[in-house]
């Protein structure tokens, strides 16, 4: 039987660290590739959405002197939330999943996330907030999926300028940086295409958080939609997990993130620096408008911009960026 894993980036603090994957009963989605041109990238993505999880069987975390064992969910996915405390340098540091059959051990490698001293936490939406990807059009998204590689994917002018210039906010040196997060209703089929996109346009590092992932062709036409609470709870996980920091929070108006934004900022008021929505269509939703107002009300500075430049020169006006 053909067994593959996926590990993905995970995160700890002064307590514990959380890190999470998947094991499947076929090969992984980052087996695909994603640079294949017309038709065969077409078919790489289907293939990506056509898996088969693997539930309950053992899989085995390692980082440095510790090792935990758990089992898979029905989707095939596993998460590993372990007490630990031992002192480690800022930055990232190499880890391990594994999966025992027969005499062989299948082997998947990824990286936790200490995060450097610093004031604040950034965390992104992906699609059309610096990924172009059509969202509020499911036909252009498709299409958009099917026949753009990686080659040909594009994300907002000005983005990495922005995104780095969040990430380097407050340090006090080129090593440090403030910890990224992109927390997407995009699914886990498509993690590794993610982690290629943020590479290829030299965004920030991050941690990756996406939706529960789907194992057939007839989840792939709705990829990306239904509820997006996840999203909420993912968010509120991360500044749960890192309370001291100021939050960043950077979106765009195509779905649901300035209201899932806004109940973030009634849930932690003190932790909400800014919150940046992107304009995905020629006017502005006057339902974004009037959210917009509430969060600034609660003494968050808010932007509803559709050049990232604005962004740049608003996070200057406000102190965060020089």
């Amino acid at each position: 039987m053909k067994v593959d894993l996926s590990i993905y980036r995970g995160y700890i603090n002064n307590k514990e660290l959380v890190i999470s994957g998947h094991i499947f009963k076929s090969w992984a989605p980052s087996q695909y590739s994603i640079q294949q041109p017309s038709i065969k990238h077409a078919m790489a993505i289907f293939k990506m959405f056509n898996i088969k999880p693997l539930k309950n069987v053992s899989i085995r975390f390692e980082f440095k002197d510790l090792s935990v064992t758990t089992k898979s969910l029905d989707d095939g996915y596993f998460s590993f939330r372990v007490p630990f405390s031992e002192a480690l340098e800022s930055g990232w540091h190499s880890c391990s999943v594994s999966h025992k059959i027969g005499e062989f051990n299948i082997i998947a490698n990824s990286e936790l996330l200490k995060p450097f001293d610093g004031t604040y936490g950034i965390i992104s939406d992906i699609d059309d907030t610096f990924l172009i990807s059509h969202s509020s059009n499911i036909f252009k998204k498709l299409f958009v999926m099917l026949t753009q590689n990686i080659n040909k994917r594009k994300i907002f002018e000005d983005v990495p300028e922005h995104y780095q210039a969040l990430s380097a906010a407050g340090q006090t040196s080129e090593a440090a940086a403030n910890s990224f997060f992109y927390v997407s209703s995009s699914e886990w089929n498509l993690y590794s295409f993610i982690v290629a996109i943020a590479k290829k346009y030299q965004l920030p590092k991050a941690v990756i958080l996406l939706k529960k992932i789907k194992t057939g062709i007839g989840d792939f036409v709705f990829t990306g939609g239904g509820s997006h609470d996840h999203k909420f709870e993912k968010i509120k996980d991360i500044i749960s997990f890192y309370p001291n920091l100021q939050y960043v929070l950077l979106g765009d108006d195509s779905q649901k993130d300035p209201f899932l934004y806004e109940r973030i900022c009634k849930v932690f008021p003190k932790n909400i620096k800014a919150i940046y929505i992107r304009q995905t269509r020629k006017n502005q939703k006057q339902n974004v408008v009037e959210t917009l107002n509430n969060i600034s009300d609660l003494g968050v500075e808010t932007l509803y911009f559709t050049n990232s430049k604005n962004a740049i020169v608003h996070s200057k006006d406000i102190g965060i960026i020089k």
